[in-house]
C-alpha cells in the first residue's frame, strides 16, 4: 500500500489522501483548498492524476475542505463510487450545490463590477457540477466492512466531529491504516464523543489544534457577556458560522442562555438557507448527537428563518438589539459579508467569530485587528467590536488528541501529522 499526501500538508485545508494498492487508485477524502490565495489557486491546478483512473473516494466528513473538489474530480472523468455516511451524504447535498453557487455568484458579480483580472471570471465549477458529482454517492452505515478489491476492506467509524463523521479504517492482509478526518471532542456540547481505537498499524492523524489547548473559559459566559454589552448600545451582533456543525453549536448556546434568562428580549435571525437546512439535517440524525428530538425543536425555535434574498436585505434596515448568524463562517463569502458591510462601521455593533479562522481568510484578518476591510470591490471601515471565542471548536485540541490516541493498546509503527 503507498500514500501519497496531496493536500492537507502544512495547512489545515485540502484535505486529500491518494491510496494505491495492486496498481488500483483510491482517494480519501477530496476537498478544496480555502484561505490564502496561494492555497486557492491550487484548486485550478491540474491533478496530479487522472481522476478517470480514481476507484473510488471515501469521505471522512461533508465539511467543504474535505469533500469539496468531488465536482471537479467528476468534471476531470471520475466514476467510481463516493463512499459516505448517510449524514455526510445528506450534508453534501446541500453543501456541494452551495459552494457551487457561490462561486457562480462572485464570478457573475466580479463581472458585473469588472474588479476581477480573469475576462471573464470563471467559477471553479457550477451547480450543474455538483449535482453530477452527488450521482456517485453510495451511503453506507458506521461498522460496515466494504470490500474495494479482493484484498483490500475499510470500515467508517464515529468521529465525533460533525453529524455523519467518520475516521476511515483501510487494511489489507498485511496492515490497516486509520485516517482521523477531523476529530471531534470529549466534551462537545451536542457531538458525542469520538469513538475509541484499540489498534492500526498506521495513524494519519489531524492536528489543526496540536500545538494548543482550546480555552477553558465557558463559551456560553463569553457568548452572554458579548451579546448583554452589545444589547446594551442597542446594537447588532453579527455572528459568522459555518453551516453545518457551528451554526448548530451557537444555536442552542443562545437557546440555552435564554432559557436560562441570560439574555432576554433579543431577536435572533439565521440567514443563512444553507445553515437552516443543516440544521433540519441535524434533526434528522439525532441519533448521531446528544439532543433529543425535544431539544432539536427548541434549536430550530430560536431564530427566525431568513430564506429569500429579499428578506436579507430587510435585515440590512433594521435596526439593534439583535443577533444575526450567517454563513460564512470564515467571513469568505455568503451572505453575512452584506451584513459586515453594513453593520462594521458601527461602533456600538459586534462580529463575533465562533470557530478557526484560516490565514488569509476575511475572519482572520478581522480578528488580528484590521480596520479596512475590501469586500466586492469596495473598502469598508471596520469600527465595530471583533471577538472570537476559540471554545467552541469542533476540533479536537491538543490535550484531547493526546488522551484520544493514548486509547491505542499499543502505538501505530507510524503516526503522520496533517491537516495543521
Amino acid at each position: 500500500m503507498h500514500i501519497t499526501f496531496l493536500g492537507a500538508t502544512e495547512t489545515v485545508t485540502g484535505s486529500k489522501y491518494l491510496i494505491e494498492e495492486n496498481n488500483k487508485n483510491f482517494l480519501v477524502d477530496c476537498g478544496l483548498f480555502q484561505g490564502l490565495k496561494e492555497l486557492r489557486l491550487r484548486n485550478w491546478s491540474r491533478f496530479p492524476l487522472n481522476p478517470a483512473k480514481i476507484e473510488a473516494v471515501i469521505l471522512t466528513h461533508a465539511h467543504i475542505d474535505h469533500s469539496g473538489y468531488l465536482p471537479v474530480l467528476v468534471n476531470g472523468g471520475f466514476k467510481g463510487d463516493i463512499y459516505c455516511t448517510s449524514a455526510t451524504y445528506d450534508l453534501c447535498k446541500i453543501l456541494l450545490p452551495d459552494s457551487a453557487k457561490l462561486q457562480e455568484e462572485e464570478a457573475e458579480y466580479a463581472n458585473k463590477k469588472g474588479y476581477s483580472k480573469h475576462k471573464p471570471a470563471l467559477p471553479l465549477y457550477t451547480v450543474d457540477d455538483a449535482e453530477k458529482a452527488l450521482k456517485y454517492f453510495n451511503v453506507i452505515p458506521y461498522h460496515k466492512e466494504v470490500e474495494l478489491l479482493k484484498d483490500l476492506r475499510f470500515e467508517l467509524i464515529p468521529s465525533g466531529h460533525i453529524i455523519g463523521s467518520a475516521f476511515v479504517k483501510l487494511r489489507n492482509h498485511k496492515i490497516s491504516v486509520l485516517f482521523s478526518g477531523d476529530l471531534g471532542r470529549q466534551e462537545d456540547l451536542i457531538m458525542k464523543t469520538p469513538e475509541v481505537i484499540k489498534h492500526a498499524d498506521y495513524l494519519v492523524l489531524e492536528s489543526t489544534y496540536g500545538d494548543r489547548n482550546h480555552d477553558a473559559t465557558n463559551p456560553l459566559g463569553e457568548m452572554e457577556k458579548i451579546i448583554n454589552e452589545t444589547k446594551k448600545n442597542n446594537g447588532v451582533v453579527i455572528i459568522p458560522a459555518f453551516s453545518v456543525g457551528r451554526t448548530q453549536e451557537v444555536l442552542y448556546s443562545i437557546c440555552l442562555l435564554k432559557k436560562q434568562k441570560k439574555i432576554k428580549d433579543i431577536p435572533v435571525y439565521l440567514n443563512s438557507p444553507m445553515s437552516i437546512s443543516a440544521t433540519d439535517i441535524y434533526c434528522k440524525h439525532h441519533n448521531e448527537h446528544k439532543l433529543s428530538s425535544n431539544q432539536c425543536e427548541d434549536m430550530c425555535s430560536t431564530a427566525t428563518y431568513i430564506t429569500s434574498v429579499e428578506e436579507s436585505k430587510a435585515l440590512n434596515n433594521k435596526t439593534g438589539p439583535m443577533i444575526i448568524i450567517s454563513a460564512s463562517g470564515m467571513a469568505t463569502g455568503g451572505r453575512v459579508l452584506h451584513h459586515i458591510m453594513r453593520f462594521a462601521p458601527d461602533p456600538n455593533n459586534a462580529i463575533l467569530f465562533t470557530g478557526y479562522q484560516a490565514a488569509g481568510t476575511r475572519g482572520d484578518r478581522l480578528i488580528k485587528g484590521e480596520k479596512i476591510l475590501k469586500m466586492f470591490g469596495q473598502y469598508i471601515p471596520i469600527n465595530s467590536k471583533v471577538y472570537i471565542i476559540e471554545s467552541f471548536s469542533a476540533h479536537a485540541d491538543q490535550a484531547e488528541i493526546l488522551n484520544w490516541v493514548k486509547n491505542f493498546s499499543s502505538p501505530p509503527k507510524m503516526t503522520f501529522i496533517t491537516h495543521g
